[in-house]
């Protein structure tokens, strides 16, 4: 006969490698994450509540940040590929690619995720803060730090301002014919505005 103690060990035990090691990372991040808060969750405790090797978490995540955009989140991309992708390339082009990639990415999901998102930042703190996190230090400030400009912070929030606005009105608004258009027309009609938050001149904020 098994023994209370003796489930509870088979319970926190490491996870087989051929087991679903994706998905109770992600279930188990949701969990910390939830009862620590982002900055309070590290990767350690996360794989010890999956029953997993910590470094599993880099393996299938990158680490915290792509853990976070997954499980809480629910970005359906890695933000540092993202950054890099956009980082990667003519300076000159940068607000071309950032409107391209960042419609590419929640035109895949049809917009769902992206109103799912929006969502849970409207009900929840920590999404907040990973939000911010994310798509600020993580993305726009990385891009905006390659171009050497100015005021990089302030810059990287106006890029966020831009394209989150645009999502909102594509994705959960969805006002016509801003949401069915196609990603060359809005790549030409917004990119220049992009490029111009990151390279161009602004005003410094006081």
């Amino acid at each position: 006969m098994t023994t209370s103690a003796e489930q509870e060990g088979k319970r926190r035990g490491r996870r087989p490698a051929g087991a679903d090691t994706k998905n109770a990372l992600i279930e188990a991040a949701r969990e910390v994450f939830t009862e620590q808060g982002y900055e309070g969750a590290t990767v350690r405790a996360i794989a010890k509540r999956a029953g997993v090797d910590p470094a599993m978490v880099n393996h299938w995540f990158g680490g915290k940040e792509g853990l976070f955009a997954q499980s809480v989140l629910q970005l359906p991309v890695d933000p540092a590929v993202i950054a890099n992708e956009i980082a990667s390339g003519d300076i000159n082009t940068l607000g071309d690619r950032v409107v391209r990639r960042f419609l590419t990415v929640w035109d895949s999901t049809g917009g769902g995720q992206f109103a799912a998102l929006v969502r849970s930042v409207a009900g929840h703190e920590m999404a907040v803060h990973g939000l911010r996190d994310i798509f600020l230090k993580q993305i726009f400030m990385r891009v905006a730090a390659k171009t050497g400009a100015d005021n990089a912070m302030f810059r990287a929030t106006l890029v966020a301002s831009q394209l989150i606005g645009m999502g909102m009105v594509r994705y959960v608004a969805k006002f016509e014919p801003l949401a069915s258009n196609d990603i060359d027309t809005m790549a030409a009609a917004v990119g220049p505005t992009v490029q111009r938050y990151f390279t161009g001149e602004i005003a410094s904020p006081s």
